[in-house]
């Protein structure tokens, strides 16, 4: 079967229509240009010129055989560029586990920072708990994955992604709405729509310690697993909650979300985790995205 080098010869002949200038084009001496048509003629079977001492044309076969052979060159530099940006992480596809609450805000801006800076990569979103995105990146069914630690597994690495503290939601019409500095005193006793201990594990726990640190003992009316059903009920009057400041994408009416310190220090951690043995090149570009790029 003809080569790719005498394709390319053969485009520049026919283009140039001058065996002198082809060679020159393409930094050859004239010979083995006229050696490389003459085997491609030999593997087509076909004469793709006719020449004189003076001219060089197309044959009727070769002026047919020229589009395709462009063609044949363009897909064949697309194939390499094609591989080397996906050896470089800019192109390929990427399979990203989230959790709901990271959907709100922090997600968009990461998506947004990585197809801005890697427009060639396919990007596959899929929606898990923390549990069920430990299992899929064991299986390999994703690459990445944004969870809530902690996940004991040595066959994972991660990294903090963010960190962001809790809010105090209260109706708007709720004194707390209008205390200028609440604390997580004005808990105690208060009604409060806490969080699930199964289907919220990480912050139940992450609530449960902070209340029992500031030796405070609300009233608990509900346990949820999802957020923004926690503000509604907030809305509704029915309590008051702890939640992550990133839930203040949801933009609830008649509801109010107050900065509340806590001794000590207690935030919202996200990690991105990976399994260590992923060869996947476009998880560099992720990493980049949240180490270097203001999200």
């Amino acid at each position: 079967m003809f080569e790719l080098h005498q394709l390319r010869c053969f485009v520049a002949v026919a283009e140039e229509l001058h065996f002198g200038q082809a060679a020159l084009r393409l930094n050859l001496s004239q010979p083995p240009v006229s050696r490389q048509i003459q085997l491609l003629e030999h593997h087509l079977a076909v004469s793709l010129f006719e020449r004189t001492s003076r001219t060089v044309r197309l044959t009727p076969a070769g002026s047919r055989f020229l589009p395709e052979a462009r063609r044949l060159l363009r897909l064949a530099d697309d194939a390499a560029r094609i591989a080397q940006r996906t050896e470089a992480g800019e192109e390929g596809r990427l399979a990203l586990g989230f959790t709901a609450v990271s959907g709100y805000d922090f997600l968009p801006r990461l998506v947004k920072a990585l197809t801005s800076g890697a427009p060639g990569i396919d990007l596959v979103l899929r929606e898990m708990v923390t549990d069920e995105q430990l299992e899929a990146l064991g299986t390999g069914w994703i690459d990445a994955g944004l969870v809530r630690p902690p996940f004991l597994r040595r066959d994972l690495q991660s990294l903090c992604a963010l960190r962001e503290p809790l809010l105090l939601a209260v109706p708007a019409d709720h004194r707390l709405a209008r205390k200028p500095k609440p604390t997580i005193r004005d808990l105690h006793e208060q009604p409060l729509i806490a969080y699930s201990p199964t289907e919220s594990r990480y912050f139940h726990d992450l609530v449960t310690v902070l209340l029992r640190e500031a030796d405070v003992r609300p009233r608990e009316v509900q346990q949820l697993s999802q957020i923004h059903s926690m503000l509604g009920l907030v809305q509704s009057g029915l309590g008051l909650a702890l939640v992550p400041a990133s839930a203040a994408a949801l933009r609830f009416g008649n509801l109010t979300l107050r900065s509340i310190p806590t001794s000590p220090s207690r935030h919202v951690e996200l990690h991105l985790a990976w399994r260590a043995d992923n060869r996947n090149p476009a998880l560099p570009m992720l990493h980049r995205c949240l180490q270097h790029k203001p999200l």
